[in-house]
């Protein structure tokens, strides 16, 4: 753990917020220390903050528990002044995809779990936007606290906000898997299916981009907020010293778990399809992926394990009606799951069960993730693992890191992949895994 046990007193918390007139969010995520964070949600506030006042770490298959623990220790006691709920202290991270974790250096400065409490946070919220500072350790004081908070007020509402530059131009491209490589992995995972050893296995890919100049992460997140205003933005960077720090970041569709009291928000984002070109073809195309046999098989295994999965914490489950999600360059089928618990769960608790979902893993679990181990060139990291944030009392949002990538100076690695099931097309599948690039390959090409 990244939390020492022996001095309970050294977890004390300090938190102030104050109202602030924040120029620019993408201006004040450039103006923070590392590590930096952003996060945003449909129906939740952004937040966009840097520096670390606590910092978890765990691995291994205890890392849920551990992470619990650890952020319990964190939060569950301290002063705490806070205008609004949105502004109240909470830690934000993520997982990594394989319990085991990854020698892979690419992925060296991401542990199998890790979770940030920012030291200065600020969040935008419908009704105005609030600027916090937090401090944990045995020497935090208040006085110390909003001293640091008026100088931070200053800085931010005082930040020269300049027009975004133009993205850098691609030099190269370098697929971690040839196409005769993939239809081989693709028809191999199909005769495993029906041979009766797998229902479904979600195969994956990496395209690594060589750009002219380092990426600007605040000005990309901006870019895709505004072309996939409805889905989850986040940021996550390691406490890097050196100037070519990584960032893993996204902007993805589908959440795996919002918990507030003792209501679940998830659903079953499975089937794709692209946008058409008219109004018409785009009907056309939404019609006929309702109907493809081969779309709506896949989509019904995740949704039913998902109610599986939540079925011992649930006190009752609801499944709306079918329908298709359209975003920008593809459509999804997506079914909406909501469930009241029995009891008191803590988020994470429904994160670990979840995690992976058969929208990024499989059927059985078990099997699906070693076959991924043992097919993909690369290793996952963090792709299609859990992101969010976590509040004291146990409540949170995690959305599922896919339409991802990972930047370190002038490299971006971008991910994606496509669920394998009885009737699959290595064909097709390629060429939805290349849809499935668009969101943060076309913000690179701009």
């Amino acid at each position: 753990m990244g939390i020492s046990r022996r001095d309970e007193a050294s977890t004390r918390l300090v938190s102030r917020s104050v109202r602030a007139s924040v120029p620019s969010l993408r201006a004040a995520l450039d103006a923070m220390p590392a590590p930096r964070t952003f996060w945003t949600a449909p129906d939740e506030a952004t937040v966009v903050a840097g520096g670390a006042a606590a910092t978890l770490t765990a691995n291994g298959q205890d890392r849920f528990t551990a992470i619990k623990d650890g952020i319990d220790r964190v939060l569950r006691s301290g002063d705490v002044h806070a205008g609004t709920e949105a502004a109240c202290p909470r830690l934000f991270g993520g997982f990594a995809f394989h319990d085991e974790g990854t020698d892979d250096e690419t992925w060296a400065d991401f542990p199998g779990a890790r979770f940030v409490l920012p030291r200065v946070q600020v969040t935008d919220t419908d009704r105005g936007t609030w600027l916090t500072v937090n401090a944990v350790g045995p020497d935090a004081t208040a006085e110390a606290v909003e001293t640091r908070l008026d100088a931070e007020r200053e800085r931010f509402e005082s930040l020269d906000v300049s027009d975004p530059g133009p993205p850098p131009s691609i030099l190269s491209r370098t697929r971690t898997t040839p196409r005769d490589a993939w239809c081989d992995s693709v028809d191999a995972a199909v005769s495993r299916i029906r041979a009766g050893d797998l229902r479904k296995v979600v195969l994956a890919q990496a395209l690594a981009v060589t750009l002219d100049r380092p990426l600007s992460l605040p000005d990309v997140l901006a870019r895709l907020g505004d072309t996939y205003p409805d889905c989850y933005r986040f940021l996550v960077e390691p406490a890097v010293d050196d100037g070519d720090r990584p960032g893993f970041f996204g902007a993805t569709p589908e959440r795996l778990v919002t918990k507030r009291g003792r209501t679940v928000t998830t659903g079953a984002l499975a089937g794709t399809t692209g946008r058409g070109d008219t109004p018409a073809e785009d009907d056309w195309l939404a019609e006929e992926l309702l109907g493809d046999e081969k779309n709506v098989h896949e989509h019904e295994l995740v949704a039913e394990t998902i109610r599986e999965q939540l079925a011992p914490f649930a006190s009752s489950i609801s499944a709306g009606q079918r329908r298709v999600r359209r975003l920008a360059t593809v459509q999804h089928l997506f079914t909406p799951i909501t469930a009241t618990l029995g009891g008191d769960t803590h988020v994470l608790d429904l994160v670990e069960a979840l995690h992976p979902t058969p929208a990024v893993g499989g059927l059985p679990p078990g099997t699906a993730l070693t076959t991924i181990r043992e097919t993909e060139p690369f290793d996952r990291g963090w792709y299609a693992a859990p992101v969010g944030w976590i509040d004291a009392a146990g409540n949170g949002t995690f959305a599922v890191a896919i339409r991802s990538a990972l930047a370190r100076g002038t490299e971006t690695t971008l991910f994606a992949g496509v669920g394998v099931v009885a009737d699959s097309d290595p064909d097709r599948e390629w060429d939805e895994v290349q849809l499935k690039y668009r969101p943060i390959l076309d913000e690179l090409e701009r």
